[in-house]
């Protein structure tokens, strides 16, 4: 009996083929991703470590600047979660509802 992991076809690409068929787009990072999550506001750590996709902490600060949260975090993360929320539904075609 051979695995399911056997019965894979190997991706065009010769990549693994996990986690690329998003349609999202993919962007570089520009600096250590690991620096720029330290130099984050408590809040919005907090709220990137329960977000349900993985967010780049350049994209994070710029929602939440833009979104009040150094006067106003409960705001910001109010706009994160519905700007998360936008993006699931928009990939939602490619993962199906049935997961």
């Amino acid at each position: 009996m051979t695995s399911s992991r056997a019965q894979r076809r190997p991706h065009p690409t010769g990549k693994s083929g996990r986690n690329l068929q998003s349609n999202l787009r993919r962007r570089r990072r520009q600096k250590p991703p690991m620096q720029a999550y330290d130099a984050l506001p408590p809040q919005l750590r907090k709220w990137l470590a329960q977000a349900c996709l993985p967010w780049s902490p350049t994209s994070a600060l710029k929602i939440w600047n833009n979104a009040g949260g150094g006067d106003d975090p409960s705001a910001a993360i109010v706009r994160l979660d519905s700007v998360e929320q936008a993006m699931l539904r928009r990939d939602a075609g490619v993962w199906g509802g049935n997961r």
